[in-house]
């Protein structure tokens, strides 16, 4: 890449340093796991520092640790300014790394475009995750109260402390918490549901092999 001696040793510390792998520099490389060598692979595309990375399925092959780990380090990428295009099969990781999606089927692109928009329910009224620290008895009713909710229910496995909120018709997210606070709920979190990366696909996809 025309680099000076200086500039490569400059070059492959930062590299190095980037994928965790500076204390392995002197390690024969078929000596490494699979998840390192999958490491000193990145490290060799990011010597001459490229505004864009093509990865075909990076994950594949390592364990949990691995596979996290390498997650982390494409997200540290993402943060300095790098493009990242993966093409993978493994969706859950998809999900939380990517800001924007293809779905392929066949040839066909059946989606292109934000994650988070993919993700929403298909509801024309967006469903809202309600979680408390505690139970506190009664919520349910004191929910049912309010205006702006046209219905509450519980998820499947009940806790007492989770409920999945319907906001009535054109009220938002914002317009839906600044009712819920006056109540003075034990509040851990609230949000928009979201479906999973694998629902959305299926739900996109046609089946592999006819019935």
């Amino acid at each position: 890449y025309g680099l000076t001696q200086q500039q490569r040793e400059q070059v492959i510390g930062d590299a190095l340093t980037l994928t965790d792998m500076d204390g392995r520099r002197n390690d024969l490389i078929s000596g490494l796991s699979r998840g390192m060598q999958q490491r000193v692979s990145l490290a060799r595309v990011l010597v001459h520092d490229p505004e864009l990375l093509l990865l075909d399925e990076p994950a594949s092959g390592l364990d949990p640790r691995a596979r996290i780990e390498l997650m982390e380090i494409l997200r540290e990428l993402r943060r300095i300014g790098k493009t990242v295009f993966i093409s993978s099969h493994i969706l859950s990781e998809l999900a939380d790394l990517c800001d924007a999606v293809t779905v392929i089927d066949r040839g066909q692109v059946k989606y292109s475009g934000p994650m988070d928009l993919l993700l929403e329910t298909t509801d024309q009224q967006p469903l809202w995750n309600l979680r408390l620290t505690t139970v506190v008895p009664g919520v349910i009713d004191r929910l049912r109260s309010l205006q702006s909710i046209a219905d509450i229910t519980e998820p499947e496995v009940r806790s007492g402390r989770d409920f999945i909120i319907r906001a009535a018709a054109g009220l938002s997210g914002n317009d839906l918490l600044r009712e819920l606070l006056p109540l003075d709920l034990p509040l851990a979190s609230f949000g928009q549901q979201r479906r999973h990366l694998n629902d959305a696909f299926m739900d996109l996809t046609t089946r592999g092999v006819p019935a």
